[in-house]
């Protein structure tokens, strides 16, 4: 640990601790552990709870998935909680409504929310047995029902997203406005928010369980406003969908292994930097130096350039992991790294053959279970659209990740799930907890997750210390709306002077400060360090960038 004269200190505890953007959620989860819950019960109940005083970025309409360290049998567990398409999403059918690329918002951007069947699953699989599903959903019922009040992260969320206001997107939708812009315009500081049918669609949840969301009258809802607003969900798409558990994908660094989420997770993004910059000793150089983060930049292009060219859902897809995330590959990714120039154009690397807007928070507890749990609605208020008469708020995974283009991997077809941003992370050093973290942010999640870890492994600065330090993130990466863009190298302000002009040298288009002012800032990392695992000590870190908090007991 290193000293934290300034700002936040990293927050110690040994019976429990929660770190997420909302200071409501952590308290949330927090209870549920003071009450004898488990690591999953918290996350659970943090999970329901965000959904209702964070809106924007997730819900019972969105996805999720968790990486868990089970104490109980010492292992690593995954769960996929992506929805699917509907059942007759061809891109056939997006190109007789006119459509050369998919829709980002509105009806036909959603996929089959899988939120809510995570949720339970987990609950099921790795839970205490003292918590029902209903009673972790009660916090954030009262908070629906009885509202809560606006704060400042929140507030700048509502009137603006990165796509720019918030307003006139709800605009189009008179479901979404009817909630989202009260009075006309979109909730201030202060001002308490209340969401009275989504409050009714989560008791009907707690009362019948999660399936009610998937089968019976909630679901029908859903079903008959996706299909006279144009869209393509049924309710036998609905009912079709269950979450899946998984194993992690692994890689090692030093004397870690790194679990990710797999695919449709692109989790496995970051394990391929990883291994590249293992390659290239970016360990060696200094902490925010132009030749750290050039190296850093051309790995993320590198990862992200493969991911595209060979990776889908596994279930229509023959995803080659394997080789992607081999040292040999890693080997090769690192010599088409030029040290002296930033590359514009990045190709995807040649495969051996073979001889084969968003939440996150963490959560530990007293028993030594820990979990990383990211769940969303993917771009900022998801479709937009709203399910008129139960507050859901759909997703726009399905618009926003799946491609037309034929014969592409992420190319949309009925049942396919689409590659998600979303991605979840932990560590362990001899088989036990070492680290869990994740963050929203779409595309940026890889690189804001790489820095952060590169922060505290690499550099030795606690949890804290490593969310607070500035940040860049390579643009564009796989978003079909930006894909062709130029590439810019979007910084924060705080890094050394020298940095910024030295990345220039190199051929980056630095676009600094980024965000812009009057922009919410974006990022929302979250970590829990085991500092001492005899004694189970942990550290935890949250991100200032989103107003939440880590808190413990």
């Amino acid at each position: 640990m290193t000293d934290a004269s300034q700002g936040r200190s990293a927050v110690l505890a040994q019976r429990g601790l929660v770190a997420t953007d909302h200071p409501l959620a952590s308290a949330a989860g927090l209870r549920v552990l003071e009450e004898g819950g488990n690591a999953i019960d918290a996350a659970v109940c943090v999970a329901a709870v965000l959904g209702v005083v964070t809106p924007m970025m997730t819900g019972i309409g969105g996805d999720s998935f968790i990486v868990h360290y089970h104490a109980a049998t010492q292992r690593v567990l995954g769960l996929n909680g992506s929805g699917a398409a509907p059942q007759t999403a061809t891109p056939e059918v997006f190109r007789q409504r006119g459509f050369a690329t998919m829709p980002l918002r509105g009806m036909l951007a959603p996929s089959v929310p899988g939120a809510v069947d995570a949720m339970a699953t987990a609950l099921g699989q790795w839970g205490s047995g003292r918590f029902t599903l209903g009673r972790l959903l009660e916090p954030a019922i009262h908070y629906a029902e009885a509202g809560f009040p606006i704060t400042e992260k929140v507030a700048a969320w509502f009137a603006r997203t990165a796509e720019g206001e918030v307003a006139p997107i709800l605009a189009r939708y008179p479901s979404s406005a009817r909630i989202y812009l009260p009075n006309g315009r979109t909730p201030r500081v202060g001002e308490v928010f209340v969401q009275s049918d989504l409050a009714r669609s989560l008791r009907a949840i707690a009362e019948r369980g999660a399936r009610a969301f998937y089968e019976g009258p909630l679901a029908d809802a859903i079903a008959d406003y996706a299909q006279s607003h144009g869209g393509l969900i049924t309710a036998a798409d609905l009912a079709a969908h269950h979450s899946e558990l998984c194993a992690p994908l692994t890689t090692t660094h030093r004397d870690l292994v790194i679990h990710t989420t797999p695919p449709p997770s692109q989790g496995f993004v970051l394990l391929e930097m990883l291994n590249i910059l293992e390659q290239a000793h970016v360990e060696t150089l200094p902490w925010g130096s132009a030749e750290a983060i050039h190296l850093m930049t051309e790995a993320k292009k590198l990862a992200f350039a493969d991911r595209l060219a060979y990776v889908g859902d596994p279930r229509f897809v023959s995803n080659p992991l394997d080789r992607l995330l081999s040292k040999e590959h890693a080997r090769d990714r690192t010599r088409a790294i030029d040290p002296r120039r930033a590359q514009e154009q990045v190709p995807a690397g040649a495969l051996r053959e073979q001889v084969g807007e968003t939440t996150a928070f963490v959560v530990a507890d007293a028993e030594g279970n820990v979990v990383s749990y990211i769940t969303s609605l993917s771009a900022a208020f998801g479709c937009g659209e709203v399910v008129d008469g139960t507050g859901i708020l759909l997703n726009n995974r399905g618009g926003r990740g799946f491609t037309l283009e034929p014969g592409h991997p992420n190319e949309i077809a009925p049942g396919k799930r689409t590659m998600h941003t979303l991605m979840a992370f932990l560590a362990t050093r001899e088989g036990r907890p070492h680290l869990a973290w994740a963050t929203r942010g779409g595309d940026a999640q890889a690189p804001w997750n790489l820095q952060t870890f590169s922060n505290i492994v690499h550099h030795g600065l606690n949890v804290q210390e490593a969310v607070d330090r500035p940040r860049w993130f390579s643009f564009p990466a796989t978003d079909p709306a930006t894909i062709r863009s130029p590439f810019e190298l979007r910084m924060e302000s705080g890094f050394p002077a020298a940095t910024y002009e030295g990345l220039r040298a190199l051929g980056h288009r630095v676009v600094t400060p980024y965000p812009a002012a009057g922009q919410p800032s974006s990022g929302g990392l979250q970590v829990i360090q085991v500092v001492d695992p005899d004694r189970r000590v942990y550290a935890g870190g949250s991100d200032p960038r989103a107003g939440g908090c880590a808190i413990g007991f």
